[in-house]
């Protein structure tokens, strides 16, 4: 029997709020950039409001801003999917017990 593959790593060098960083990563090349353009303008954005002026501040106040919209994110989804299993549940009262699926 084989080792099961593993993903391939990718070396990917990134620009956050004027910083170089080198990420290894199994992601996309494509995808590990367009995830930093969009840390780096969250920070961007928070620098220019004149909120804040240290650097490391505008990134803490940028991870929570992103952290909000994921955790918002996962609460839409769960509600979206207890919709589809409340409207699932739903349509097998409809069809004829063979097709219901039902064990």
């Amino acid at each position: 029997m084989s080792e099961p593959k593993q993903p391939s790593k990718h070396s990917v060098r990134v620009q956050i709020y004027g910083e170089e960083y080198a990420l290894r990563t199994d992601a996309d090349p494509a995808h590990t950039r367009q995830v930093a353009a969009y840390v780096d303008q969250a920070i961007r954005t928070i620098a220019e409001s004149g909120a804040v002026v240290e650097s490391h501040k505008a990134a803490i106040l940028a991870a929570l801003q992103i952290t909000d919209e994921l955790f918002r994110a996962r609460a839409a989804d769960e509600a979206t999917a207890e919709r589809i299993r409340s409207l699932s549940g739903e349509l097998r009262r409809w069809l004829p017990p063979a097709k219901r699926g039902d064990a």
